[in-house]
């Protein structure tokens, strides 16, 4: 645990896409740790209502990480930096030039802007386990080599690139944070581009099939967000972790398909499951990471075990949030 509330006390932490599902949880602890947190997102899949309404240290502006001048502004006063920023997945394939300019170039005006900020210590970077792809062994390891597969990994790599190049060349302390599958509270099903946990709970709760693309076994290391949030603030205010890499899962490797009948098992609803074709981003068979590393030199583990996990996502969601 970061530890009590007094510990961010005087910390003005600059979020990126912190109206989108992680980031608005990332904006709740550090609210609750008694940091000042300022917000820049587009709302392009963010939501105003996922953060806390007139909350004294809560500042929140509207616009892109593409627009240097803002982010330079937004920049002012920041001890430290959580990039969550970015075009997803889904969007990035349909759009790789608009993936080029938000998650390439947004990081790239974040970093240039760290340079000028002096009180800025810390600019924890967001990235994927897609970086991956299809890895030859698992459980994969922080320094397996990349497979890009997708325009997201791609640029989610290149972000990672950007990070340590401006550690090594400019002495900036950077953070690289790889997320596996992350689910939970503020997913919201409502949101095309939200993840299969979210849409099998909508499915369920509303009596429908659970869609499930391809043959459901391929699989996933699914990680609630809460743990996710921990890790990157242990990232984030952790001296162990300048310029670092650290993979944020579970080390639990799941099919879809027993995702389906968990969710299923939550609910407590007696529901199908309907096979559909697979997408193009569909093209990961096999991830589960090994999490030493973090273990080892943040102390970090995941606190929730799947179902806990799915328990709380399905309150939150029967809470009317969905």
């Amino acid at each position: 645990m970061i530890g009590q509330r007094e510990d961010l006390k005087g910390e003005r932490v600059l979020v990126t896409g912190g109206a989108g599902f992680v980031g608005s949880n990332c904006v709740d602890r550090l609210l609750a740790e008694g940091a000042a947190v300022v917000v820049l997102d587009d709302f392009f899949t963010g939501h105003a209502d996922n953060l806390p309404d007139r909350h004294p240290n809560l500042e929140v502006v509207r616009g892109s990480v593409a627009d240097f001048s803002l982010v330079k502004q937004v920049m002012e006063g920041a001890t430290a930096i959580l990039h969550l920023a970015a075009r997803n997945i889904i969007v990035s394939t349909r759009n790789p030039r608009e993936d080029y300019e938000v998650n390439i170039g947004g990081t790239l005006n974040l970093l240039m802007a760290m340079r000028e900020a002096p009180g800025a210590r810390r600019l924890v970077y967001t990235s994927s386990v897609s970086v991956y792809g299809n890895p030859r062994y698992l459980p994969i390891n922080e320094d397996d080599p990349p497979n890009l597969l997708s325009p997201y990994s791609v640029s989610k790599f290149a972000g990672e690139n950007y990070c340590k190049a401006f550690y090594e060349s400019y002495g900036l302390s950077t953070t690289v944070v790889r997320y596996s599958n992350v689910y939970g509270t503020k997913q919201r099903p409502d949101n095309p581009y939200c993840g299969v946990v979210a849409k099998f709970f909508e499915a369920a709760m509303a009596g429908r099939a659970l869609c499930v693309h391809g043959d459901g076994e391929q699989t996933r290391d699914y990680t609630f967000v809460g743990d996710a949030v921990e890790a990157t603030l242990l990232a984030a205010f952790s001296p162990k972790a300048e310029g670092q890499t650290y993979n944020v899962g579970t080390g639990r490797e799941v099919t879809v398909n027993a995702l389906a009948e968990l969710v299923l098992k939550v609910t407590g609803r007696e529901g199908a499951v309907e096979r559909i074709d697979r997408r193009d981003i569909d093209n990961i068979r096999r991830r589960v990471v090994n999490i030493e590393k973090v273990r080892r030199e943040l102390r970090w583990i995941p606190s929730l075990t799947l179902e806990e996990g799915l328990r709380r996502t399905h309150a939150w969601m029967e809470g009317g949030a969905a």
